[in-house]
C-alpha cells in the first residue's frame, strides 16, 4: 500500500489555496525605515515634520509590500531629493502597540558620512518637512523623542561596534532579560 502524497503535491492549485486562506488571517505589521546620516563632524541629520511635534530621523513608513531599504531610499529621494541606496542594517525596533496604533517593526539603516557637496545638494522636496538640520548627539536627544532617540542612540552604538541590534521599544532586548 502506498502512501497517499501531500496536498501540495497532489493538488498544487488546492495547496495554493489553502496557504492564501492563512495568509488573509494572519496578522499585517506596519513597517518602517529611517536612515542614519551623518557629517565630517559626526552630527546626526534630522528633519522636522510637519505632521509632528517633533523632530524625526529621515525617512518613513513603508508602502504594502516594498522592502525596508527601498522605504528608506524613496523616503530620502522624496523629502530630501538626495537618493542614495543605504548601507547595512544598524536595528531592528520591535514597537509595541500604542494609542491608536497596532505594533510595528522599525529600521535604521545605515546612511554614512555625506561630503560637504553632498549636504549642499539637500533640499526640500515635498511639503511634509518643515526643516531639516545636522545636530550634535546632545542635540539630537533633545529634538527627538526619548524612544525615537534610545533608538537611534543604539543606531549609533552599532555603527561604532559593527554590530547590529534588536530592540523593543527603544530598549535593548540584553537590558529586558
Amino acid at each position: 500500500m502506498t502512501a497517499k502524497k501531500p496536498l501540495y503535491e497532489r493538488d498544487p492549485e488546492a495547496w495554493r489555496a489553502h496557504l492564501a486562506e492563512g495568509n488573509a488571517t494572519q496578522p499585517r505589521k506596519r513597517v518602517g525605515a529611517d536612515v542614519l546620516i551623518r557629517d565630517d563632524d559626526g552630527r546626526l541629520l534630522l528633519v522636522d515634520p510637519k505632521y509632528k511635534p517633533d523632530w524625526d530621523l529621515p525617512g518613513g513608513m513603508s508602502e504594502a509590500n516594498e522592502p525596508p531599504a527601498e522605504t528608506a531610499r524613496r523616503e530620502l529621494k522624496e523629502e530630501l531629493g538626495f537618493d542614495i541606496r543605504p548601507g547595512r542594517v544598524l536595528c531592528v525596533d520591535w514597537v509595541s502597540p500604542h494609542g491608536p496604533w497596532d505594533d510595528s517593526l522599525m529600521f535604521i539603516f545605515d546612511g554614512g558620512v555625506l561630503s560637504d557637496q553632498q549636504i549642499a545638494s539637500l533640499t526640500l522636496h515635498d511639503d511634509e518637512l518643515r526643516a531639516f538640520v545636522f545636530c550634535a548627539e546632545d542635540e539630537a536627544a533633545k529634538r527627538l523623542r526619548p524612544y525615537v532617540w534610545r533608538r537611534a542612540a543604539a543606531a549609533l552604538e552599532a555603527v561604532r561596534s559593527g554590530m547590529a541590534v534588536y530592540l523593543q521599544d527603544g530598549w535593548s532586548t540584553r537590558k529586558l532579560r
